[in-house]
């Protein structure tokens, strides 16, 4: 081949691939490491009907991650395991960032030790609350000493890390306050990490979200929690739906960028996110919603209805009926 012909196939090599970059478009998504499982199968499914002509990538930075990354227009959708907080509002409404507030599943915030520990029947939130509350940390070491019927061996925890919605629905769950939590224990915003942990070590507890509990059954063991009924139940997609398993049950959600879904390659991933989340809920072990539920998101999006039905703070017990309800009247 002749140098001419050579630096004619370069270029030609070039505009191609510049044309296959240009053709596939992106659509960025970060934030919940609960959420990502969903959106995840979403992502695979979604990108195999459009043929990869968009790209769809999920991060997980945790809750409070993606919202920062979200506020600051860098992701055209956030993966949330609590609703917005009112810092976030503001950072969004500073930025001039208007959002969807979609819930796309509940979860059964989950938790586990392992496998090997046989003392551990069930637990109450007074127990969880002495293993976590801030005045435990370098005092409370040991199992014996959240329960004197438990043995005398060191305490190890492992849970979300300080970015993570489920650190903030835990630590208000079980201390009373959101963020407020001892110190001294592994934290991680990749559940993943939570679960080796947890599997490698007799002494462990941690807590996570339903669906990694799930993918890793036989490497822990789910603890039942004592509900407000004063019934140890154990976390199941059923106990979700009855109520039952409160306080941490919990509805999850993704937050789309107004501005975002006026491109096509965002609307086509949103409207096939809520077509199918109720099956891929189901499939990675969350609780899917009614049809009614994706349906009212569409009319939200459809009428441009953008906000939060919630007041920015952080809430505990939400029920699927009443956030249906909050929903509808939006």
């Amino acid at each position: 081949m002749s140098r001419m012909k050579q630096v004619a196939f370069a270029a030609a090599v070039v505009a191609f691939g510049s044309q296959l970059a240009h053709a596939q478009s992106i659509v960025k998504v970060d934030g919940s490491s609960t959420v990502f499982p969903i959106t995840e199968a979403v992502a695979e499914d979604f990108q195999k009907s459009v043929k990869g002509n968009v790209k769809v990538t999920v991060g997980i930075s945790g809750t409070g991650g993606g919202f920062k990354k979200f506020c600051r227009g860098e992701i055209d959708v956030a993966g949330a395991s609590r609703p917005i907080l009112k810092k976030e509002m503001e950072a969004c409404g500073q930025a001039g960032i208007k959002y969807y507030e979609i819930p796309v599943a509940f979860d059964a915030l989950t938790v586990v030790v392992n496998p090997k520990n046989e003392f551990v029947k069930q637990l109450g939130v007074e127990q969880l609350k002495k293993m976590w509350e801030p005045a435990s940390q370098g005092t409370v070491t040991t199992w014996k000493q959240v329960d004197a019927s438990f043995p005398d061996a060191p305490l190890k925890l492992f849970g979300a890390g300080s970015d993570s919605g489920t650190f903030d629905y835990f630590t208000e769950a079980v201390v009373g306050k959101a963020k407020s939590s001892r110190g001294d224990y592994t934290a991680s915003e990749d559940d993943n990490v939570l679960v080796q942990g947890v599997s490698r070590d007799v002494n462990a507890i941690g807590y996570f979200g339903y669906a990694y509990y799930a993918e890793n059954k036989g490497k822990l063991k789910a603890v039942p929690i004592v509900n407000a009924a004063g019934k140890a139940v154990e976390p199941s997609p059923q106990s979700v739906s009855d109520g039952s398993y409160n306080p941490m049950s919990r509805p999850i959600f993704i937050y789309i960028s107004e501005k975002a879904l006026e491109r096509p390659e965002v609307r086509d991933f949103t409207t096939y996110y809520l077509k199918n989340a109720g099956k891929l809920a189901a499939e990675v072990k969350y609780v899917p919603l009614s049809a009614k539920a994706y349906e009212i998101a569409q009319d939200h999006i459809a009428k441009k209805k953008v906000g939060t039905v919630f007041g920015g703070e952080p809430e505990i017990g939400v029920t699927i009926d009443a956030l249906l309800s909050r929903e509808a009247k939006l």
